[in-house]
């Protein structure tokens, strides 16, 4: 019998001593995953930003099981390590199970928080996949030369810059860009691995990047079942309460301010940062 089978036939005992009823703690993440945060930063994902909200849901008295309710088309994976570990971490600690719910889409880095889970659920339209590494950025050599602008880089140490946007691109940083993909893919499909176990179906290549419809994912492995945080929560604890533990908002996004810098270089790299993150909902359809 599974930890979430013996804490479910628990439950009409503990209705029985008239007590109140147990919790299920639903956590958001939702947005792409980033290090880069501001006082005002929303729909972003990050340790930093998601860790109170994650404590909470865990630090009920009354818990019976952790929801995640991931909507994200992925980003750092550092980040989306880190998120993950923490979540396992704490499940461990409390005994509880951890049900990771797909909505619009768990791709890439949202896959790997989905995989915390030790089940995984999506709606049948749901995206999820996307097992790969990928990483872009913007090459403005042309740009500076157009406008007349010469770039000076000094270092200590031939490796030091790589990739400089504002220069050209080299093919030997490039060969060494892939070995950081190939190595961070491994890790990816270890993890996914780790998790999911037995589970995965291994007559489709499914660490190819490629992404999937919830129904196909059930179909592979990659979820559990079909179904929303309702209609499962419903099913498996039928007295439990339903929360939802949100995470602190940073003072100048309670008060409605945009908290936008004017200075040049700041501005520059906001747009940019803000067309990146549109891109990668955009790789989706969203």
């Amino acid at each position: 019998m599974s930890v979430t089978d013996k804490i479910a036939a628990r439950l009409p005992r503990v209705m029985d001593r008239g007590e109140r009823p147990p919790v299920v703690a639903a956590v958001r993440l939702h947005g792409v995953i980033t290090p880069q945060s501001s006082p005002v930063a929303r729909n972003t994902i990050s340790l930093q930003n998601v860790e109170s909200a994650i404590n909470r849901a865990f630090d009920n008295e009354r818990l019976i099981a952790v929801a995640l309710l991931i909507n994200s088309p992925g980003g750092a994976p550092t980040q989306s390590a880190l998120i993950a570990e923490r979540i396992r971490e704490l499940a461990n600690k409390k005994h509880v199970p951890v049900l990771a719910f797909c909505e619009d889409v768990a791709a890439s880095g949202g896959y790997w928080l989905a995989c915390a889970g030790d089940e995984i659920y999506a709606h049948g339209t749901s995206l999820v996949g996307s097992i790969g590494v990928v990483s872009a950025g913007f090459g403005l050599d042309g740009l500076l030369e157009k406008a007349g602008v010469e770039r000076r880089v000094y270092t200590a140490g031939e490796n030091k810059v790589r990739l400089d946007p504002f220069q050209a691109e080299k093919p030997e940083d490039v060969e060494w860009l892939k070995g950081l993909h190939a190595d961070l893919h491994e890790q990816f499909k270890a993890w996914v691995t780790e998790r999911r176990g037995a589970k995965l179906k291994t007559e489709e290549d499914l660490f190819s990047g490629e992404v999937w419809t919830g129904a196909k994912a059930q179909q592979l492995g990659l979820v559990d079942g079909i179904g929303t945080i309702r209609t499962v929560i419903a099913k498996r604890f039928p007295d439990a309460e339903l929360t939802i533990a949100e995470p602190r908002k940073p003072l100048l996004a309670k008060l409605g301010l945009t908290g936008a810098s004017t200075r040049s270089g700041d501005l520059v790299t906001q747009v940019l940062a803000s067309i990146e993150e549109r891109a990668r909902w955009s790789r989706f359809g969203l």
